[in-house]
């Protein structure tokens, strides 16, 4: 096992609709894509596809969607350690813009404790919150053997304070510095008081602000994509953060600015696909994204 991410799983079923019908309106959508989806799942499909071969412990129920979403997880290579319900998860997601509705339904009650499994020659953890049981149980073994812990803070779990105690990198959501009533930068402060080596927050079309270590905190502006050539921003945080781990996983002496320069232009290309399985990006796309782009302007104001 080179890395293990653990998270919830979902099939994403996206539609590109101009109307969301109610009430008994009917409407065709303009496009559709079918796809896996899930916050940890979509960064350990983008490590994948980046040329690494992940580990996923994620929820399935013994069901089509189950079957499905492990035909995809074949297709890219990505180990299945799977946490058993009776029923799979399913999203449907209407993207507009720079906005998407989501529709989501999932089982959260287990039918088995989490598997217990070996660490051996594994370098890098990322989670994402969900199963908190297991993220905390991961964590700590990672922290203490000196593995690299990653999260994904889409907001605020139920032990999050605990598991953050034991996490290297922690890149959260602006929804995250809500549900804690801070600036992102409070959230940065927050997260360095904690432990937490490399704090960074995700700010969607403005990038990221970020700190490591000691050192002074800094923004990182997105790359500026036409606005004509948006076409999915959902996935493309998850995408994010998949990257990184990636990056670092090629080479873990870069500095941490580098692996999230790397990040940066795969979510760039993430955006501009339909659904998770045409975002994902290879390494080509990613070296594209970085020449065909140029950042937004610097923002120092998001460091107040």
């Amino acid at each position: 096992m080179e890395s293990l991410f653990i998270g919830q799983a979902y099939i994403d079923i996206t539609f590109l609709v101009d109307h969301l019908p109610t009430g008994d309106e009917k409407t065709v959508a303009e496009d559709y894509a079918v796809a896996f989806g899930g916050n940890a799942v979509t960064a350990a499909f983008t490590c994948a596809r980046l040329g690494f071969r992940p580990d996923l412990l994620c929820v399935l129920g013994d069901d089509w969607i189950g079957r499905m979403f492990l035909d995809m997880a074949d297709r890219y290579r990505v180990s299945i350690h799977a946490r058993k319900v009776r029923a799979s998860a399913l999203s449907f997601v209407m993207p507009r813009g720079m906005k998407r509705a989501i529709v989501r339904c999932r089982d959260d009650h287990y039918l088995h404790p989490f598997p217990q499994l070996s660490l051996d020659q594994c370098r890098l953890l990322h989670i994402d919150g969900h199963q908190p049981d297991a993220a905390l149980h991961y964590a700590r073994i990672c922290r203490e053997a000196g593995i690299l812990t990653s999260m994904d803070g889409g907001t605020v779990r139920e032990n999050t304070d605990a598991v953050l105690d034991n996490i290297d990198v922690a890149v959260v959501s602006e929804d995250f510095c809500r549900a804690r009533d801070e600036r992102p930068m409070e959230t940065i402060a927050y997260l360095r008081r904690k432990g937490v080596k490399v704090a960074g927050v995700t700010l969607g079309s403005e990038g990221m602000i970020w700190q490591e270590d000691d050192g002074e905190p800094a923004h990182l502006p997105a790359l500026d994509v036409p606005t004509a050539q948006v076409v999915d921003t959902n996935g493309a945080g998850d995408v994010f953060h998949g990257a990184y781990c990636a990056s670092w996983l090629m080479d873990r002496t870069k500095p941490w600015r580098e692996h999230f320069l790397y990040a940066r232009a795969a979510s760039a290309h993430a955006i501009q696909n339909l659904g998770n399985e045409a975002s994902v990006p290879e390494r080509t796309d990613v070296e594209r994204a970085m020449t065909r782009f140029t950042a937004k302007p610097l923002n120092e104001t998001l460091l107040i």
